[in-house]
């Protein structure tokens, strides 16, 4: 008699091989958060451009986000994340290459990037649309893989923030996006590989078999997600505060921190340095939030997570503190940051019934990004207004309001109810 295939290592795969596709894909996403903002510094000079290169990926990252989740519940998110991956591999690739070649004007170069932000828009729905599959499929309890998928997230920020700031230095700002393309492609080859099982067992991109040829038209379905959503206060609530912070986060990342690292002569690996700290410590938070996120209140958790993690980084850099300083405030707060993701991405996942999982996370999703194409330009904006600290003070003062606002609303403390442990996932089948 032949042996059975235990259930570990057939259902494990897929949940595993998703990881390793996103820790690829983070990582030079990552890279190109540096190298982006850098090579317009370096080329133009111009806090402005540079802002106005971020809304150029961000906008349309959003709005694709928006009107990508009814295809994924259509054609399946497993083919839409790999077809994406493929895509954007081929568009990170040809900057570079155009530019070697001297035939990368600034229109050109903005086209590009907002053709890239199109794909991820789509791409990093779908992907997130596989979760709660491969989370049944694995049979683990959400929270033990949303922290898994952010131990990951924040392990390729450093990494990518660290490598960003070597390759920036040594190859220049240009070439380091050969690294993010490269990285759409391994991202999905190992994603196709670890889903096919999938596939044949009808777990994932399962979609297109439940809505028969026919189906309700594409704003239909759009439409139905999007009154699911209205309908929730909670995750209404959670898309808002988080399309705020992304907002700040944005300014933050693209147009602050790489003004502090010209104009306090630090460079490129001081400013990789500083977000591969705050990375390190996050995937550190999230390892931590992975094995005891499920038993802790998610409700103060959050709380106290965003009162360590945000303000306090804009502080230290208004006053202009030495890089020791910079650099201990961001351990603490990226370890407080790690927990974040886990508890938010739990609480949104439980709340959203399987049909609708592609427009509504995709929704959710796209709501938390709307802001983000402008965050920098209001960073630009501010810097221009009084300069680099006036800039950094009026953003972690926004932060600190944005995020303590839940403290003060009680419906927010909803996030503290779980599903029955009769319906939870084993645990022990990690």
């Amino acid at each position: 008699m032949s042996a059975v295939p235990t259930p570990r290592a057939s259902t494990r795969r897929p949940l595993y091989g998703w990881l390793t596709a996103e820790a690829l894909s983070l990582t030079g996403t990552r890279v190109s958060l540096i190298a982006l903002p850098l090579f317009v510094l370096e080329t133009t000079g111009s806090a402005t451009r540079t802002g106005l290169v971020a809304l150029a990926e961000t906008l349309p990252l959003v709005l694709f986000k928006v009107l990508g989740g009814p295809v994924i519940d259509r054609v399946g998110a497993r083919r839409v994340a790999i077809g994406c991956d493929l895509a954007s591999t081929l568009v990170v690739a040809s900057i570079p290459l155009l530019y070697d070649a001297g035939l990368l004007g600034f229109p050109l170069f903005l086209a590009l990037v907002a053709v890239a932000g199109a794909l991820r828009g789509p791409g990093d729905a779908a992907k997130q649309a596989l979760v709660p599959a491969l989370v049944a499929s694995a049979a683990v309890p959400m929270e033990r893989a949303t922290g898994l998928a952010s131990t990951v997230e924040r392990t390729a920020s450093m990494l990518g923030a660290g490598a960003a700031g070597l390759l920036v230095a040594g190859i220049g700002a240009a070439r380091a996006l050969y690294v993010d393309a490269l990285s759409f492609a391994l991202s999905a080859l190992v994603l196709a590989w670890a889903t096919r099982r999938m596939v044949a067992t009808g777990s994932t991109d399962a979609a297109a078999a439940r809505e028969p040829a026919g189906a309700a038209r594409y704003l239909a379905r759009l439409r139905e997600g999007w009154d699911f959503l209205r309908r929730d206060r909670v995750l209404l609530g959670i898309a808002g505060m988080v399309a705020l912070t992304n907002l700040l986060d944005i300014a933050y990342a693209t147009v602050l921190m790489p003004v502090w690292s010209v104009d306090s002569g630090s460079g490129a690996r001081a400013l990789g340095l500083v977000f591969a700290v705050f990375s390190g410590a996050s995937a550190l938070g999230a390892v931590t939030a992975a094995a005891w996120a499920s038993r802790l209140p998610r409700y103060t958790t959050y709380l106290t997570a965003f009162l360590v993690c945000g303000a306090p980084r804009f502080v230290v850099m208004a006053l202009d503190a030495p890089l020791a300083a910079i650099l201990a405030v961001s351990v603490a707060g990226g370890f407080a940051a790690g927990f974040i993701n886990p508890v938010l991405g739990a609480v949104i996942f439980e709340r959203i019934p399987e049909p609708l999982v592609g427009r509504v996370s995709s929704l959710t999703s796209a709501m938390a990004y709307a802001l983000m194409p402008f965050g920098g330009l209001v960073g630009g904006l501010l810097i221009r207004a009084d300069g680099l600290a006036f800039a950094m003070v009026v953003c972690g003062a926004a932060y600190l309001l944005v995020t303590m606002l839940p403290a003060v609303d009680p419906r927010w403390r909803e996030m503290d109810r779980r599903p029955s442990p009769a319906a939870a996932p084993d645990p022990a089948c990690l």
